[in-house]
């Protein structure tokens, strides 16, 4: 996460926070225009999963408003920075820096709802990068019959990783990030097996009542999610907007990953309806054994990089 405050005309205190992996800073480095330079050494400070450094810099001739700031090495990352900006007169702006672009120009944005869009966006793109997430709702919608239960399910799922996810990102809940990775792992491994139990004729807590588990699944699925909010941090005057929106974000992105199951389904099935298929007795357990190998795998992977 990068902050930049205006301090004085063309005169900027500048936190640069980087998360750390494995005890090490990612390989990213500001690269300011040549006409910038520090007002005084810059001051790092360690923390126990961060590096953060600040710096206190002249813009040169009108600041730094129209200038580019690149994020040199971000290109061979997979990680977005999130760039916080308060000029003299009190204006705020917020972007979203991928590595695809890995650069950002420092211009006056919209106030809150740049922070709205750029957490809305970063939620979005979570789900849709957090396959583990994805699989287990996956596995939820095999499993679960009806659309009712399927909203219910759905809801106590939200409703649970909503609680997590605003708890560790406020800081009133602390839970090491190794564990909670090889339990979400495990967790999709439970609800795949769930599948295979119902379908051998043995329908377990999940089939019965899949709302409590994925409620209480939920709740460990919200620590992940605040994990990767964590990695860009929150803007300090717009935490319940930036919580809000990414939260949302989340949500639709699952949604629409829901919406794309259904779809492939109903194609499926039109498609196998014109066709003569010969039916093959063990073509169910190839979802659900799929699903469950994969996230066995991470469980070992996780737990062995502890």
């Amino acid at each position: 996460m990068l902050q930049i405050e205006e301090t004085a005309p063309g005169r900027y205190n500048v936190v640069w926070r980087t998360p750390l992996l494995s005890g090490q800073r990612l390989p990213i480095a500001l690269r300011f225009p040549d006409e910038v330079r520090n007002l005084r050494e810059p001051v790092v400070r360690q923390f126990p999963d961060a590096l953060q450094e600040r710096r206190w810099i002249d813009g040169g001739p009108g600041g730094l408003a129209g200038k580019r700031i690149e994020f040199v090495g971000l290109q061979a990352t997979i990680t977005d920075v999130l760039v916080r900006v308060q000029t003299l007169d009190g204006t705020h702006s917020t972007t979203l820096v991928h590595p695809s672009q890995p650069w950002v120009e420092i211009a006056v944005a919209r106030g809150p709802w740049a922070v709205a869009g750029a957490y809305l966006r970063l939620g979005v793109e979570h789900i849709w990068g957090g396959v583990d997430h994805l699989l287990f709702v996956l596995a939820l919608l095999l499993l679960v019959r009806g659309w009712r239960r399927v909203v219910v399910t759905v809801t106590a799922f939200t409703v649970a990783h909503s609680i997590t996810l605003a708890a560790a990102t406020l800081g009133f809940v602390h839970v090491p990030q190794p564990p909670v990775e090889a339990a979400i792992a495990l967790s999709i491994v439970f609800v795949a097996a769930e599948i295979v139990h119902s379908r051998q004729g043995r329908p377990g807590l999940t089939e019965r009542a899949p709302w409590v588990i994925a409620f209480t699944f939920g709740l460990l699925h919200g620590f992940g999610f605040a994990s990767a909010l964590s990695q860009v941090g929150l803007p300090q005057n717009s935490i319940p907007i930036a919580l809000l929106f990414f939260n949302v974000g989340v949500e639709v992105g699952q949604l629409l990953f829901i919406a794309s199951v259904f779809a492939v389904a109903i194609i499926a099935r039109q498609v196998a309806s014109g066709i003569t298929l010969p039916r093959l007795a063990w073509a169910w357990r190839l979802p659900p054994y799929t699903i469950g190998s994969v996230a066995a795998f991470w469980v070992i992977q996780r737990i062995a990089a502890f």
